[in-house]
C-alpha cells in the first residue's frame, strides 16, 4: 500500500520534534521510541507520483532524521512506523537498509533500530571534500552563467532572507540547498552537486543544529551574496574565497555545536566513508 504523504510526513515530524526538545532538555543516554500513529491509508501500490511505499518511506525519514526531527539516538520501531505509515514491514524495513547504507540509521540484528547519531570525527573531512567540489562549481559558474541563472540566484538568495526574517529554518534550508544546486547547473556540471549531496549528509544535519543560532540565517544570506556578487563580475578567484569562507564558517563552528549538543554525537575515529559502506552492524544482542 501507499503512504498518505502529506499525512505521514507531518504526524511523524511533529512527533519527531516533540521528542527532540524533550532530548535536549533532560539529556537523556538511553534513545527513546520513536512514538508514531496512524494516518490515513491509501489505495495502491504506488502514489500518484509513482514513487513506491518503500521509496515514500525511506523520503520521509531521510528527510526528517537530517532535518532533526527524529533526533539522533531514537529507536525507531518497525511495526510502529508500519503502522504510522498504513502500510507493511517490508517497505519499512527496505527504506531501514537504504537509510543504513547512508550512516543515518543503525540497524542492529535482535536489538533493534536507532538514528544514528553524528560522526564527529568524519564531519571535518565531508567539509573539506565539499569545498573542494564547490570551487570548481563556482569558478566555472563565474565564466559560464548566464544573464537569467544570475537573475534565478539572486531570488533564490531572497528567498532565504525572507525565510530567516520570518525564522522558517526548514524554508531557509530548502532555499540554501537550490542556491548552491543552482551554481553547479550553472557552471555546467550538475553532477557536482549530486555527489555533495552524497558527501554531506551528516553535515547537514550538523547545520540544523546552527540555524537556531541568533543571526545564523542572516549571516549565511550574506555570505551567499558575496559569493554571487564576485561570480556577477566574473571573478572567479574572488567567488571562491567567497565560498571557502562561507564554508569554513561551518568547519569552525564544530566544537561548540558538539559541546552544546554532546547527546547528538559520537566521537569514533576513523576516516570519512561514503554511503553505502556504513550502518549496519553485525553483532547480536
Amino acid at each position: 500500500m501507499a503512504i498518505d504523504a502529506m499525512a505521514g510526513g507531518k504526524q511523524l515530524a511533529a512527533m519527531g520534534r516533540s521528542q527532540s526538545a524533550t532530548r535536549v532538555k533532560q539529556r537523556q543516554r538511553e534513545a527513546d521510541v520513536l512514538p508514531v500513529a496512524r494516518p490515513r491509508r491509501m489505495r495502491g501500490n504506488t502514489s500518484p507520483g509513482g514513487a513506491t511505499a518503500s521509496a515514500q518511506v525511506y523520503q520521509q525519514l531521510r528527510a526528517q532524521i537530517i532535518a532533526l526531527d527524529i533526533p539522533p539516538g531514537a529507536a525507531l520501531s518497525e511495526n510502529d512506523l508500519a503502522s504510522a505509515f498504513g502500510v507493511s514491514r517490508t517497505p519499512v524495513r527496505e527504506a531501514l537498509l537504504r537509510l543504513a547504507d547512508e550512516g543515518l540509521v543503525e540497524i542492529v540484528p535482535k536489538s533493534g533500530t536507532t538514528v544514528s547519531r553524528i560522526p564527529y570525527a568524519q564531519l571535518a573531512e565531508a567539509i573539506v571534500i565539499r569545498k573542494a567540489l564547490e570551487e570548481v562549481a563556482v569558478r566555472e559558474a563565474s565564466l559560464r552563467a548566464t544573464k537569467s541563472q544570475f537573475t534565478g540566484l539572486w531570488a533564490l538568495i531572497e528567498r532565504q532572507r525572507e525565510a530567516a526574517k520570518a525564522d522558517d529554518r526548514d524554508a531557509f534550508h530548502a532555499a540554501d540547498e537550490a542556491f548552491h544546486a543552482a551554481i553547479a547547473e550553472a557552471a555546467g556540471y550538475p553532477g557536482i552537486w549530486r555527489l555533495v549531496n552524497q558527501v554531506k549528509v551528516q553535515v547537514d544535519r550538523l547545520r540544523h543544529l546552527t540555524l537556531p543560532e541568533g543571526g545564523r540565517m542572516l549571516r549565511v544570506t550574506k555570505e551567499h551574496a558575496a559569493v554571487l556578487t564576485a561570480m556577477e563580475k566574473r571573478d572567479g578567484n574572488k567567488a571562491i574565497a567567497a565560498m571557502r569562507g562561507h564554508l569554513d564558517g561551518l568547519e569552525y563552528s564544530l566544537p561548540e555545536i558538539r559541546r552544546s549538543n554532546p547527546d547528538y554525537f559520537v566521537g569514533e575515529t576513523g576516516v570519512f566513508v561514503l554511503p553505502g559502506v556504513a550502518g549496519r552492524k553485525t553483532r547480536s544482542a
